[in-house]
This record gives C-alpha cells, sequence and structure tokens, in this order.
C-alpha cells in the first residue's frame, strides 16, 4: 500500500475543458494521452483486434457457389448489381433487405446508447479504432506520454526528423491498406490485387484507394478527438437517448471529494477528505482530452480508459475501487444525497462510510435490472421483430419471378381467320447459381395458345425454357384465341412459371384485350 505522496503526480491539463470552453476556431491543442492499462483497456485489444481482422480479412475468405457464380464470401458486384454474403445473394429489387439491417443498425444504437451510453464510440466506431492503431504506432516509435511531449517540444534534430517520418510513413502504409482493403469488396479480392500491382485496374479502383487514405491518414492520425467532437453529430443527438436509468461514465464525486494531494495532513488538521488523491491520471490517459471530474461531457466517448487508470491508483493506495465507474445517474443522485445530508452541506466522506471505514448501507450500487427497464425492452423488441421479419423473408423468398408487359401498340391483332392476338414480353428470372429449365404455362382464357417468337417450337399451352444462372431471360410470346372463344372486351388469364425440378414458382395475371365489336 502506497502513501499519497509516494502516487505519481501527472502535470496533465484537460484541453477540452468543460469550465472552460475553447472557441470554435481556436488552433487545436495536442492531446498526448497516455497508455492505460486494465479491463478495459484489454477489451479495447479484443474489440481493436476483431474489427480490424474483420475488415482486413473479409475480402479474403472464399465460398464456393459453383462455377457460374463468385466465390468470394462477400462481394458487392456493382457491374451484375449483386450482394453476396456467404449462401445469401441479393438482388437489387431485394434493397429492402439493406434497408431492414440499416433499421437494426439504428435501432441498435439507440438500445446500446439508452443502456451503457457512448459504448459504440468508446469501442466500436471505426474513427475509434483507427485512432487507436494509430496511436499504438505512435507510441511503439516515440514513446509513451511524457516521451512523445518532450519530443514534440524539442528543437528539429536528426533524431527527431527520423522519428516522425518513420511515424508517419507507417501511418501512410496504414492507410494504403485501408482504401486498399475497401475496394476488394467489389471486385475478386485476388485479382484486383494483382490488377492494381501492375497498373492495370480501373481508373476508379486508384481514386478511391486514394481518397480512403487521405481520410484514414487525416482522420486517425491528425484530428484524431476533433472528428468526433466538432464533425460526428453522435455527441449531439446521444443525450435524447440516455436517461437516468443509463449507465455511462461517471466520477463519484460523493465518495472522491474533497479531493487532496495531502491526505494526512488534511485530516490531522481536521478537515474531511475525499478519495480522489487529485493524481491526474484519469486525464493522463483520456484520447479526447477531458477531465472526467468536471461531469458528462459533449467529448467523452465512454471508452473507460480513465476507470483503468483511477482503480490502479486506487489499487496502490490499498482503497476500494470504483472512484470512477460506469453508473447511472439515480444512483449518483442517491448517493448524492447520502454524502450531502440531502443537499443541506458540503459533500461530506464521513457521510458514506461507517467508523471501520467501510461503505454505508445506505449507498445504492449498480445491478443490472435497473438497466432493464421499459424503454430497453421496446428497443430490444423492434429490433428483434424487424431481424425476425428479414430472416423469415430471407428463408421464404422465391428464388424465380416472372414479369409480364404487355405490347401497348397495337392492343391486339385481329388474324384472317376472325381470331385474336396479343403481344407480350415475358421475363424469367433464375435468381439462383445454377442454371434452371423454367416451364412457363398458360392457365385460363379459354381456348387459347401461345406460341414463341424465334423459335420453332409449335403452339401450345406450355414451353420449357433453359434459363442461365443469375440470369434474366426475355421470351416474345403471342397469345391468340379463336373468335368464337373469345368472352368479352377485356379478359385475364396466368402466365404461371415453374421449375422443371419443382423448386420455385412465381405467377402472373395478365389481361387479354379484344375489340369492343366482339362483345
Amino acid at each position: 500500500m502506497l502513501d499519497n505522496k509516494q502516487i505519481k503526480w501527472l502535470a496533465a491539463e484537460a484541453v477540452n475543458s468543460a469550465t472552460t470552453r475553447q472557441p470554435l476556431y481556436a488552433a487545436r491543442k495536442k492531446i498526448f494521452p497516455k497508455r492505460a492499462s486494465g479491463h478495459f483497456r484489454q477489451f479495447k485489444w479484443l474489440v481493436m483486434a476483431i474489427t480490424l481482422g474483420i475488415y482486413y480479412l473479409t475480402p479474403w475468405l472464399r465460398w464456393d457457389r459453383s462455377a457460374f457464380a463468385p466465390d468470394q464470401a462477400v462481394l458487392l458486384d456493382l457491374a451484375n448489381r449483386r450482394f453476396y454474403f456467404f449462401f445469401i445473394e441479393i438482388w437489387p429489387q431485394e434493397f429492402y433487405y439493406v434497408a431492414g439491417l440499416l433499421v437494426m443498425a439504428g435501432v441498435g444504437l439507440f438500445l446500446i446508447t439508452s443502456t451503457v451510453g457512448r459504448a459504440w464510440c468508446g469501442y466500436t466506431c471505426p474513427q475509434t479504432v483507427w485512432v487507436d492503431l494509430f496511436l499504438v504506432v505512435e507510441r511503439a516509435i516515440e514513446g509513451d506520454r511524457n516521451a512523445r511531449m518532450k519530443l514534440d517540444a524539442a528543437p528539429w534534430t536528426t533524431r527527431k526528423l527520423f522519428l516522425r517520418a518513420s511515424k508517419h510513413a507507417i501511418w501512410l502504409v496504414i492507410a494504403v491498406a485501408t482504401g486498399g482493403a475497401w475496394i476488394f469488396y467489389f471486385a475478386d479480392a485476388p485479382k484486383l490485387l494483382a490488377e492494381v500491382a501492375t497498373g492495370t485496374a480501373a481508373p476508379v479502383a486508384y481514386v478511391t484507394i486514394g481518397v480512403l487514405t487521405g481520410t484514414t491518414y487525416v482522420f486517425g492520425g491528425l484530428m484524431r478527438e476533433q472528428v468526433c467532437t466538432y464533425m460526428c453529430p453522435w455527441p449531439r443527438i446521444q443525450a435524447a437517448m440516455l436517461d437516468e436509468n443509463s449507465l455511462t461514465v461517471t466520477y463519484n464525486d460523493w465518495r472522491g471529494e474533497p479531493r487532496s494531494r495531502h491526505a494526512k495532513k488534511v485530516q490531522a488538521a481536521g478537515q474531511p477528505v475525499g478519495d480522489c488523491v487529485d493524481c491526474n491520471a484519469c486525464v493522463a490517459v483520456c484520447p479526447m482530452g477531458i477531465d472526467i471530474r468536471d461531469g458528462q461531457q459533449l467529448e467523452c466517448i465512454t471508452c473507460a480508459l480513465c476507470i483503468d487508470a483511477c482503480d490502479n491508483i486506487m489499487d496502490k493506495l490499498g482503497r476500494e475501487r470504483g472512484l470512477i465507474s460506469y453508473a447511472t445517474l439515480s444512483d449518483y443522485n442517491t448517493n448524492m444525497a447520502v454524502a450531502t445530508a440531502g443537499g443541506t452541506r458540503p459533500i461530506d466522506p464521513t457521510l458514506v462510510r461507517t467508523a471501520g471505514g467501510a461503505f454505508s448501507d445506505k449507498l445504492t450500487h449498480f445491478h443490472v435490472r435497473k438497466i432493464c427497464r421499459p424503454r430497453t425492452f421496446v428497443y430490444m423488441g423492434l429490433w428483434s421483430l424487424v431481424g425476425i421479419g428479414l430472416l423469415f423473408s430471407l428463408m421464404t423468398r422465391n428464388r424465380l419471378e416472372v414479369n409480364v408487359l404487355h405490347d401497348r401498340n397495337p392492343q391486339f391483332v385481329t388474324l384472317s381467320d376472325g381470331s385474336i392476338r396479343n403481344g407480350y414480353t415475358v421475363k424469367l428470372l433464375n435468381m439462383t447459381p445454377e442454371p434452371r429449365t423454367i416451364v412457363v404455362t398458360m392457365q385460363g382464357l379459354e381456348g387459347a395458345q401461345m406460341s414463341l417468337v424465334g423459335s420453332d417450337l409449335p403452339a401450345g399451352r406450355s414451353f420449357a425454357i433453359p434459363v442461365e444462372p443469375d440470369r434474366l431471360k426475355t421470351l416474345k410470346i403471342f397469345v391468340r384465341q379463336p373468335a368464337n372463344q373469345l368472352r368479352g372486351q377485356t379478359q385475364t388469364f396466368t402466365f404461371m412459371a415453374n421449375d422443371q425440378a419443382g423448386l420455385d414458382s412465381d405467377r402472373y395475371i395478365a389481361t387479354f384485350n379484344a375489340p369492343e365489336t366482339t362483345r
């Protein structure tokens, strides 16, 4: 156990201070976050490894779709207007699946924010992940916080020039890899890589790599926290998503105040002293440059690194963890009422502890039941409902479609024998990566027969049509009905399309027109 005097005090000042707001167009003050260690930092490492792994490696995963479709597991095939995701294939007319996923993402973001605050921002947001990655490179080359601050303030020397050049060179390599990985989602990755390397890829590929390289380098390496503070709208929206039972990173001043670096001297003078030793460790590790002890702030992304930093200090002092913790506003207000005797006096640490030094039974501690409230159930129910609906639609969707367009001019033709002929454009859509034989059958329209234009097949009421995999087959069909079978100026009948293997079927109700004189 260490004494307060043995705790290293860090000369860390909140760049984005809640008490003194910087002008909007003020020059940026650099932030040199110190490396943290603890459970939340380990969790961030894990999330960073998973998310970066998914982004960089996904285009290289293979998935066997037979010889008639690409074998890339995840592919946005813009040329053929397809989206492949492992065993799922999405066509343009099925864009509602993408819309449904976007709705789920939005509702999921509301659910996460209302439950655990800006967890998305602190752990999985691409800006957070890539800034973390760039900081890993920066620390590896220039050292931790004090070394980087010293280097930044030092005059330009050969060593400083080498370190800075090395850092930015690696940043650019990461940025290029990021832009390059993105284009691999839109074409066969191995083939496109070879084309890019040999200079034979389409110009749009190089433009995309250049744009994403620039944005990644600028946002992740140079702007960092400014993207979250000035460019991202979510910090300004999140307040509407939070309530008194939402978990947020909180400095428990009911326990930490009054803070002092000389606790024994203050206690000897008969004055109350809290658990906070004012070491500034929480400020030093914050990538957003805030002091969490100033309360909730727009810049806070709830990455919880300040919790790790404070817990480490509490461990060294032999005190309970949780001076900075995830807490709800309702719990905070309850505990603050205990520490201030219902708001009648300043914070008094003796009111929150017993004579033996343990926390008072009057204090409220977090329990998972507190986040299980009607609001979260509504969000979860809506999210699940959309997901189940999409899944049901996906599992029951038809992979065969038939669409029919009646000839507009002329609407009908009277043949020499008095029979009436109508023309139709029939489109058969095979939405599977296998060739099919589709049987087109006419149902209804008594006595009528079909003839296939451009084919030697005799007229009849059914045709077997081969359709290539993942292709649209367009047919020109004439339907002829004898004059003595006509039943009015307008009749309806059905074009029925069936897979010869019996897997899928679809139908289209068409109209047969006849002259008015035949009524």
